[in-house]
């Protein structure tokens, strides 16, 4: 089964850590790699730029409207993601559960099954 672990941003809680924090969430994030990969779980992972780097494109029922930034309401936002092929729910679960961003106060983990892929080459 395919997942996709999407780490959902909380820039305030982001802001809020030390800097040795944050070195410590960017050294847990190449442990948590390195574990899965060696697991054979690993599939691909992407950091994405702030939203406010973003444009979006809207229905509008007609010609489709650009705009910049997406202006959510939202105190979180998609900042990246792995893709892994485990087992189980249960162990897309645990493996979530290893992200260093899930020990963070503010942030969090979004596992969502993959129905469809298409590109990869797997």
């Amino acid at each position: 089964m395919k997942f996709l672990l999407i780490m959902q941003v909380n820039p305030a809680a982001l802001e809020a850590l030390t800097e040795a924090e944050r070195d410590a969430v960017g050294n847990g994030h190449e442990g948590f790699m390195k574990s899965i990969q060696a697991s054979g779980e690993f599939i691909a992972t992407q950091a994405l730029a702030d939203p406010g780097n973003s444009v979006t494109v809207r229905g509008t029922g007609g010609v489709p409207a650009v705009t910049d930034g997406p202006y959510l309401e939202a105190k979180e936002f998609m900042g990246g993601y792995y893709m892994v092929d485990v087992e189980s729910k249960e162990r897309a679960v645990e493996l979530a559960q290893q992200i260093p961003d899930a020990k963070i106060n503010g942030m969090a983990i979004e596992i969502r099954p993959i129905m469809f892929e298409a590109g990869f080459d797997m």
